[in-house]
């Protein structure tokens, strides 16, 4: 308990004298006094007044501060915070769009690398057809030619042939008629029978 030196000095005892159930008397009468009968402060009605009032000025400057200082520091707060996602968020919207766009373009692109890349094969197709074609057209020319060369060489070498044919005939014819011994045949006569055994 908490005690002021000029209470003290109303309760302690004089130097010598016996300490007396006296002083202690005085002491709870002047506590009654003071305490209300021993009751808490703050339980004590009469003290209420006083404490409402405190707590009216208590509470109202506290108020203001979380109004005045709290608050707007908070909503600040919340307001950049808000300005950052939607930011974030329109950022975000703008490069999904960019991607998009960018994925559309990449498609587009490879479409027509791929539509190219046929065309362009396509084009050597028909081009190595056409030069094969011509190469055949070509070498089939080249071999008429060359048959045609060879049945005329066949056609000379077989006339040529059939010359000599006639020749070694009557040749034969004469040699065979002296060799039978039958007499001395003209060669006009022999020549005239190998064409008529010719026919």
């Amino acid at each position: 308990m908490f005690v002021t030196p000029g209470y003290a000095e109303e309760v302690a005892p004089a130097a010598g004298e016996p300490h007396t159930d006296a002083g202690t008397a005085a002491h709870t009468e002047t506590g009654a006094e003071h305490g209300g009968g021993g009751l808490f402060p703050p339980f004590d009605t009469s003290n209420y007044p006083s404490q409402l009032l405190w707590l009216a000025i208590t509470f109202g400057l506290f108020y203001l501060f979380l109004k005045n200082v709290v608050l707007p520091r908070v909503g600040g707060i919340l307001e950049v915070r808000r300005d950052r996602i939607a930011g974030d968020l329109d950022q975000a919207a703008r490069m999904k769009s960019e991607a998009d766009a960018a994925v559309a373009a990449y498609e587009q692109e490879l479409a027509e690398a791929k539509a190219k890349a046929n065309a362009i094969g396509q084009e050597a197709r028909d081009e190595a057809k056409a030069e094969a074609e011509a190469k055949r057209k070509e070498i089939e020319a080249g071999l008429d030619q060359k048959l045609t060369a060879a049945e005329a060489r066949i056609a000379t070498i077989k006339a040529n042939a059939m010359k000599e044919v006639g020749t070694i005939a009557e040749d034969t014819a004469a040699a065979i008629v002296q060799a039978l011994g039958t007499g001395k045949v003209d060669k006009a006569d022999i020549a005239a029978a190998v064409k008529a055994a010719g026919k």
